[in-house]
């Protein structure tokens, strides 16, 4: 959850994220609102998403403040820890301005989900190689 809530690390492996800002940091110093600017291809915007947080177990966001494109966003990560590691479930829905087939609507987000899994993978074992090798501690 520390890598979920590291937002300005996001540039470094989200993809098309060019920017993530705590507008509203919360009483637990987690982020309550957080403004991003992506560049994903055809998709270039800037949109204010609102958090809630339960504990380590689980965040969701819905869209706060939509762009020129983005017209709606609700989405969320839960997440179970195991013997091998901690088991993340991903779930988004994005609604754009601008009409969009169904089926290709459905890829894109699931295309947009295997991206963040994969760069939220890699970026957790990265934390936690350097974790490692500071002599730290990580979960």
């Amino acid at each position: 959850m520390s890598v979920i809530a590291d937002f300005g690390a996001y540039p470094q492996w989200a993809t098309g994220i060019r920017s993530a800002e705590v507008i509203e940091p919360g009483a637990d110093g987690r982020a309550r609102r957080v403004r991003f600017t992506i560049d994903a291809g055809l998709i270039k915007d800037s949109y204010l998403l609102a958090y809630q947080w339960d504990a380590d177990a689980a965040v969701r966001w819905e869209l706060a403040e939509g762009g020129a494109m983005i017209s709606e966003m609700t989405g969320g990560y839960l997440l179970a820890t195991g013997g091998a590691g901690t088991k993340v479930t991903y779930d988004l829905a994005v609604g754009l301005k601008v009409p969009m087939i169904g089926m290709l609507k459905r890829r894109a987000e699931k295309t947009i989900i295997d991206t963040a899994l994969k760069g939220l993978r890699s970026r957790a074992e990265t934390v936690a190689d350097s974790s490692d090798e500071a002599g730290g501690e990580h979960g």
